[in-house]
């Protein structure tokens, strides 16, 4: 009775998770170069931290040193429990998605709470350059030194190297499925080196059989797979799954059951216990609330700004426009923004005036997936015009949309009203929220992507959103814009 037992209490252990996310409630062996980017990762968050303190510390010190450099360690001592307490620093999340930075912000935020707290109940007045500059500049420099040590990570991972070793088991379909998404996005981190299938023998893709799906956890012992992938097949019921985990406890590998029923994951998926049984629980997507109206705030405030620090620059384009062949400056379009509601979309001519009239010689052309209408070498593209798309600055302009309020700085693409015309039900989804300068289609390919794989990231932001997520797609979005990939 009392193994029995002992066996109860460690199946809460086990959580069925998305394959991006692995469980945290135990901690597993890590591999050398966890251990070291973790340590990095410490120290350059505590290095920024205790350089911007004492910086401040040195400013404030000079009326009055030791309130400063006590002010300072109280400073210090919120930020390391707000860190600590989000989890900021746990190996399971450091480089991947938005999870990691949504942490941190968590962490800093708690701090200042903290602080702010602190200085209202005990009458700290001195507190409150510490809550509002040495707070907010720790965050403006520590986030970008976490995305520059995740890029080195990824360039890493791009030739091979920092990559966790998974064993999946399952289907020969669903196998295939996982083993051509973790090809596709090395720098997510995993590398499928060996397969259990129903039959065994064989290959899945190029990688190995091992063995029968009943033989998993022997082989996950032999041969020291950090990751045990399962994805659906019919020999998985939820008994074997528990008993997969248990014998999966004593070794260094973590167990990640993939929900291939649906493609959401972030904040609207979690694991919840009912009547015993692990479940996934997904909550319906938010398109109202104290979220929407911060994103919606953040959308006019900053294209405002954007627009103002930009102004020179934009009239240097306008001029530019104009000086090469006489046209107007501004091409203005209809599109089609939230609930389907139409709006005249603003960007900079690229194309010759009468583009629209010579359109339809050009229809034997098309390069374009789906509805949508590309042509890589599209002859009506002017000389200035070739540099607007190059780099995406013919965009700009849609920030007077932002601005408006018509359009977001980040969401779907903003689709043609022939485009709306041809959408099933799923493509019609995009329409439930504002259509955005940028968005998850900018970032990973622009005009390369199939149509297909532009609606799936397209539904993705619509039922992931998230201001972590926005925060990472603006942040990739001046890297795709000056590598110019994808743009025509």
């Amino acid at each position: 009775m009392r193994e029995r037992a002992g066996s109860v209490r460690r199946r809460g252990r086990f959580q069925m998770v998305s394959p991006r996310s692995a469980p945290e409630s135990r901690r597993p062996m890590l591999a050398g170069w966890e251990t070291k980017y973790q340590f990095a990762v410490i120290v350059c968050d505590l290095a920024v931290i205790l350089g911007v303190t004492i910086v401040v510390a040195v400013l404030i010190g000079a009326w009055t040193p030791l309130h400063a450099v006590a002010f300072a360690g109280l400073t210090q001592c919120a930020i390391l429990a707000g860190l600590g307490g989000s989890r900021a620093w746990s190996p399971v999340m450091l480089g991947h998605g938005a999870e990691e930075f949504r942490r941190l912000y968590r962490g800093l935020f708690t701090a200042m709470v903290i602080l702010a707290i602190s200085g209202f109940a005990f009458s700290l007045d001195g507190l409150r350059p510490w809550v509002f500059v040495a707070l907010p500049a720790i965050a403006v420099i520590d986030f970008p030194v976490r995305y520059i040590l995740r890029r080195l990570l990824h360039k890493r991972r791009q030739v091979g190297r920092c990559l966790l070793p998974v064993l999946a088991a399952g289907g020969t379909g669903t196998v295939t499925d996982l083993i051509d998404r973790t090809r596709k996005a090395p720098h997510q981190g995993w590398r499928v080196e060996a397969v259990c299938t129903a039959d065994g023998g064989g290959e899945v893709e190029g990688v190995p059989v091992v063995g029968q799906i009943e033989e998993v956890a022997e082989h996950v012992r032999r041969g020291g797979y950090r990751i045990v992938a399962v994805t659906a097949d019919s020999y998985w019921t939820p008994r074997r799954l528990q008993q997969l985990a248990w014998e999966l406890e004593d070794s260094s590998a973590e167990l990640v059951v993939a929900p291939v029923l649906m493609e959401i994951a972030g904040p609207r998926l979690h694991v919840t216990g009912v009547l015993g049984m692990p479940l996934l629980m997904l909550s319906a997507p938010v398109f109202t609330g104290a979220r929407r109206v911060v994103k919606e705030i953040v959308d006019r405030v900053g294209g405002a700004v954007l627009l103002a620090l930009l102004s020179p620059f934009l009239l240097a384009l306008a001029l530019a426009i104009k000086l090469n062949d006489r046209g107007p400056v501004f091409y203005r379009q209809r599109r089609i923004g939230k609930d389907g509601k139409a709006f005249t979309m603003i960007k900079f001519r690229s194309m010759v005036s009468d583009a629209e009239a010579q359109r339809i010689g050009l229809l034997a052309m098309n390069e374009g997936a789906g509805p949508l209408f590309k042509v890589r070498k599209d002859p009506r593209v002017t000389r200035i015009g070739a540099i607007l798309r190059r780099y995406s600055l013919d965009e700009l302009p849609q920030l007077f949309n932002v601005v408006g309020g018509s359009m977001s700085l980040v969401g779907p693409r903003p689709p043609l009203p022939e485009e709306t015309e041809r959408y099933g039900p799923d493509a019609r989804r995009r329409l439930l929220v504002k259509p955005g300068l940028t968005g998850l289609w900018q970032v990973s390919g622009r005009s390369d992507l199939p149509w297909e794989e532009s609606v799936r990231l397209d539904l993705r932001y619509v039922e992931d959103w998230s201001l972590a997520l926005d925060a990472v797609i603006l942040w990739k979005t001046v890297r795709a814009v000056v590598k110019g990939q994808g743009a025509y």
